[in-house]
């Protein structure tokens, strides 16, 4: 997605004019946190009554991995498809362009429920075709740890002012991917798949910290 227009405003334009829609695309950055940790508790707590630790912590980082590459596919080809006429554009805004003309919206930047709810369900049982009960229940908490990594990393990459370098470092990877080139930059929590991939940011040799 080009750059094309970033407000500073803290507020961003409406999107809908149904009331009740245009309330359930905001959402403050701790309501994942309600939702899902006692998901997450849940699937822990089932796995650990069948599994070894020692399978039960593989498997969890297994999830925590594959999120981190779901996290970089969905940023790059789905937030940042190529939209074609008025209503493509229209839905582009909704899921992924508006928060990149207003980065700075605090309730436009963790997952509303709306979504993150059912979609969270789709990879659910997606994971269960590819295994057993327990199995799945260890990697689906692996997985949600890495979503909920995400969204509270992301929100704080946006608000937060960090003194230590692994964040400082983050931040800036971010900041470039919505100030200089949103063609680049597509991991948040983790810059591991852009290192892989080649989406990073071209940085200049002697670049100050910020």
């Amino acid at each position: 997605m080009p750059k094309k227009y970033v407000s500073n405003s803290t507020e961003s334009s409406r999107m809908f004019n149904n009331r009740v829609l245009e309330s359930l695309s905001k959402v403050h950055y701790s309501v994942p946190l309600f939702i899902f940790v006692p998901v997450i508790f849940y699937f822990s707590w089932k796995a650990l009554g069948v599994l070894s630790w020692y399978e039960f912590v593989l498997t969890v980082l297994g999830g925590l991995f594959i999120w981190t590459f779901t996290e970089y596919f969905m940023h790059r080809f789905v937030f940042h498809f190529n939209p074609r006429g008025k209503f493509m554009e229209r839905i582009h805004f909704i899921f992924h362009g508006v928060h990149h003309d207003y980065p700075n919206d605090a309730k436009r930047l963790v997952m509303p429920p709306s979504v993150s709810i059912p979609l969270s369900a789709a990879f659910y049982f997606l994971f269960t075709l590819f295994m057993g009960e327990y199995q799945v229940a260890a990697f689906f908490s692996g997985f949600m740890t890495g979503y909920l990594f995400y969204d509270m990393s992301h929100y704080a990459l946006h608000h937060a002012h960090f003194k230590s370098a692994f964040w400082k470092r983050l931040k800036k990877h971010h900041m470039q991917h919505h100030y200089s080139d949103a063609s680049k930059g597509y991991g948040v929590s983790s810059d591991i798949w852009d290192r892989i991939f080649g989406s990073n940011e071209k940085r200049p040799a002697n670049t100050g910290s910020s």
